[in-house]
């Protein structure tokens, strides 16, 4: 209930030009990192108060207006508890996913597997030879050659941009895209 009284109250200052909504939303993972409610900065609170934008202005004027904490404190535990679930189940889904792969390269492809090589796959949702042979302290045309092995095995896909190879994890692309909090309920 902090966090909320802080966003609020950060929010109704309005210090800055430009701004204040990003940095509010920064002090709200901060407040709770600070305060060991977190471990790291991982509960995206941006997605539900943009999907709730209206109720969210609404809730903050209300609050301005009537000192009726209630309702602006439900709507914030609300998103927290949404957020926090969407993010474990991001969590399982990609660990799940990081199973498969780790589970394909084994048994499709020994001769490269390596959980340096799965680390780098998921670090980001796409990698670059450069990025792996960095990683896995391999020449420029070994780490290439583990990268095109892997796409020909349908789990990354290759793009040209310009001069440079991009090795997309498709997959992985996929489950960050998708994530999706429920709309809130009139309060």
């Amino acid at each position: 209930t902090k966090m909320a009284v802080i966003h609020h109250q950060f929010e109704s200052i309005h210090p800055f030009y430009d701004g204040n909504g990003r940095t509010g939303r920064i002090i709200n993972i901060l407040y709770l990192v600070q305060h060991d409610l977190l471990g790291s900065p991982v509960l995206y609170l941006s997605r539900y108060i943009n999907q709730n934008k209206a109720d969210y202005y609404r809730l903050l004027q209300a609050t301005r207006d009537t000192d009726n904490w209630e309702d602006w404190l439900l709507f914030m535990l609300e998103g927290v508890e949404q957020t926090a679930c969407q993010t474990t189940a991001l969590v399982r889904d990609i660990k799940l996913l990081m199973q498969q792969y780790k589970h394909r390269l084994r048994n499709e492809l020994p001769k490269i597997y390596s959980q340096d090589l799965i680390n780098n796959l998921f670090r980001h949702p796409y990698t670059k030879i450069e990025f792996l042979a960095a990683e896995l302290q391999v020449v420029r045309q070994t780490a290439a050659r583990y990268l095109d092995e892997v796409a020909a095995l349908g789990l990354l896909s290759k793009h040209k941009v310009g001069k440079e190879n991009y090795y997309l994890n498709d997959a992985l692309s996929q489950l960050l895209q998708n994530i999706s909090v429920p709309p809130k309920a009139q309060l």
